[in-house]
């Protein structure tokens, strides 16, 4: 009996080391944000170029994906969303890089992206007051359905709908300082 005890918790011990989580990477972006990533307005002299992103790993049942840029430490009250984009097929496990550039239509078909905290859709890159360093999360959300929202729909409203469909979600976090 000792004998398949032991057999039984080194095959769920294995199982368990060999399970895959939920990740979220960037090819492009280190732990700091570079001149691509910045905002070319406010101060800021960058080409506002959305990071490149990949993900691995999603949850069973995962019916679409969103994604999103979140400054805590702006100096808002309330942080500031960078970039939303949601209803990302579930088939697709990249964003490419200025795929926030809505012009440009290089986010995946039937994604939207909707209005960041500059009440505009797509992305706006980090310009932090000089001499302060800003942490910022990007999130990747495995979503048990698609959002019926638009683009014009709040950053608040849009992260509401994301926190009550959530399956699933990875974050990495990288730092921006002028």
């Amino acid at each position: 009996m000792k004998k398949i005890s032991f057999l039984w918790a080194l095959l769920l011990g294995w199982g368990l080391a060999s399970a895959q989580t939920f990740t979220l990477k960037s090819n492009e972006l280190g732990g700091q944000a570079t001149n691509r990533q910045f905002l070319n307005s406010f101060g800021c002299h960058g080409d506002n170029i959305s990071p490149e992103l990949s993900w691995a790993n999603a949850p069973a049942g995962t019916q679409s994906f969103a994604v999103t840029i979140y400054d805590k430490d702006a100096p808002t009250g309330s942080g500031f969303w960078h970039w939303l984009i949601f209803n990302i097929p579930a088939n697709v496990m990249e964003l490419k890089s200025d795929a926030g550039a809505v012009s440009k239509n290089l986010a995946p078909a039937g994604s939207i992206q909707s209005n960041n905290d500059m009440g505009q859709p797509g992305y706006v890159g980090p310009c932090p007051p000089p001499g302060s360093i800003h942490e910022y999360l990007i999130t990747v959300y495995a979503l048990k359905t698609k959002l019926s929202l638009d683009k014009n729909t709040p950053p608040a409203l849009v992260g509401f709908n994301l926190n009550a469909n959530t399956i699933g979600k990875a974050s990495i976090v990288f730092y921006a300082q002028q």
